[in-house]
């Protein structure tokens, strides 16, 4: 059942792509954002034309301290948020035969799965004790198998659905909800250098505005456009040997400072 608009939201990766389109999708005179993200000048520059009240909160999501800071201020101005998004990420080619790649796996994992963490944390006590809110994470169709070259966002991902799905059973006797959003390719910077077709390609306004009739709708698990869904059920159906068949001489996402 679809329930009324948030009021109070927080958003991380708020900077860009899906991040900054959410917050234009929320943008009401009634909303208070948290605006979360590295750069705080693109914070600054979104909050300012936002027709709404923001706290930007220049911090990276591993700082689980920093985070806490955060969260902390946003409930002392406006109280317990009624929605947490975690969208902050990173995706970049990797091969684990160079050893210059480890810093890149440790902090796509890092930002990806430990970033989630750090930003739901703060929040937690206060919703349970108020017994509302929603923790909506961003995940990818990227999680439902390995993709070549690109083996720490796939294992990022395939983290985090887990992950969501822990903590949406644990917190189902608390009323608070736990929904996993798992987008195919968005036209966003994280894509824009992708060497290979990117098919059902999604603008981030797009997928903005699905990512918040999916919240709206309460959906515990939601994969979008509907033609990924489909293609990732059936590349996860897919016995090993076909699907290394297939895979095994797919181009690779460029790794960082490399041309292949």
């Amino acid at each position: 059942m679809a329930q009324p608009a948030p009021k109070q939201i927080i958003i991380t990766g708020a900077s860009s792509g899906i991040g900054t389109a959410l917050a234009s999708a929320y943008a009401a005179p009634e909303a208070r954002l948290g605006l979360i993200a590295r750069r705080e000048s693109a914070l600054l520059a979104l909050a300012a034309r936002l027709d709404c009240q923001c706290s930007v909160y220049p911090l990276d999501v591993r700082d689980a301290a920093a985070l806490q800071r955060a969260a902390a201020d946003f409930m002392t101005r406006f109280g317990c948020p009624d929605v947490v998004i975690a969208n902050a990420g990173v995706s970049q080619g990797t091969l684990t035969q160079y050893a210059e790649d480890l810093p890149a796996f440790q902090a796509t994992l890092d930002i990806n799965v430990m970033g989630m963490v750090n930003t739901f944390q703060p929040f937690l006590a206060a919703m349970r004790e108020k017994r509302s809110g929603v923790l909506v994470g961003i995940a990818s169709v990227a999680g439902y198998r390995g993709l070549p070259g690109a083996a720490a966002y796939s294992a990022s991902k395939s983290a985090a659905i887990s992950y969501l799905e822990s903590l949406r059973v644990e917190l189902k006797r608390d009323g608070v909800q736990v929904i996993t959003v798992c987008p195919g390719y968005i036209a966003t910077p994280m894509t824009e250098n992708n060497p290979y077709p990117m098919p059902f390609i999604m603008s981030a306004e797009a997928a903005a505005r699905k990512i918040v009739s999916i919240i709206r709708r309460r959906k515990s698990y939601a994969v979008f456009p509907w033609q990924m869904a489909w293609v990732a059920s059936l590349l996860h159906m897919l016995p090993n040997w076909i699907y290394d068949r297939l895979f095994s001489r797919a181009p690779h996402k460029p790794r960082r400072g490399h041309g292949s």
